[in-house]
């Protein structure tokens, strides 16, 4: 079956085109929720929130991006205004002190052969979360920064310093420690 069909089932509230849309994209979702919330059980919550949503408010989805690009970005907001909930909100900086990064900063963004993906993902969790979150969206799903700048409810400008700042501590994380000391 098609997707537009399998949605136009889910409009029209057919439960077996839910069963069917739940079952090919909760567990993509899940995914994305646990590398926001850390803990099984907020991860699920928030899947079936955004599946509640998604589903209630699927006259809105104009199919201008995929089901799933709809999808993943209320899990994300979900996440995010869960984790504002929880007194981890974001730290929002002041317009005045933010500069505008040079883009050339691409290139400069290698790290030694020997680290592994875990130790990314460790990395990136162990950065502040105003940094953390600008980092997860652009580097692992994959938004540039006009999106993140309307998730996350900050200036394009704020995005590019803190995604700079970001990846500048990341870097700093990964280095390998030789004698002591960082090389």
């Amino acid at each position: 079956m098609l997707q537009s069909n399998i949605i136009e089932k889910c409009r029209q509230n057919n439960r077996i085109a839910q069963l069917q849309l739940y079952k090919q994209y909760c567990d993509g979702m899940y995914i994305i929720a646990m590398r926001f919330m850390k803990d099984s059980m907020e991860a699920e919550d928030i899947v079936q929130e955004a599946f509640i949503k998604a589903f209630s408010k699927l006259d809105q989805f104009k199919a201008e991006v995929t089901f799933g690009a709809w999808l993943k970005r209320i899990v994300i907001n979900k996440c995010i205004d869960c984790l504002k909930s929880k007194k981890q909100h974001l730290q929002e900086l002041e317009e005045v002190h933010l500069k505008v990064v040079d883009s050339n900063y691409e290139n400069e963004w290698l790290v030694d052969d020997t680290i592994t993906l875990e130790e990314v993902k460790d990395a990136i969790q162990r950065l502040p979360d105003k940094y953390q979150y600008v980092v997860m969206l652009y580097l692992m799903e994959g938004y540039d920064h006009q999106e993140i700048s309307e998730i996350l409810n900050i200036s394009e400008i704020a995005s590019r310093t803190q995604l700079s700042r970001g990846k500048s501590k990341l870097k700093a994380l990964l280095t390998p420690i030789k004698n002591g000391t960082r090389s």
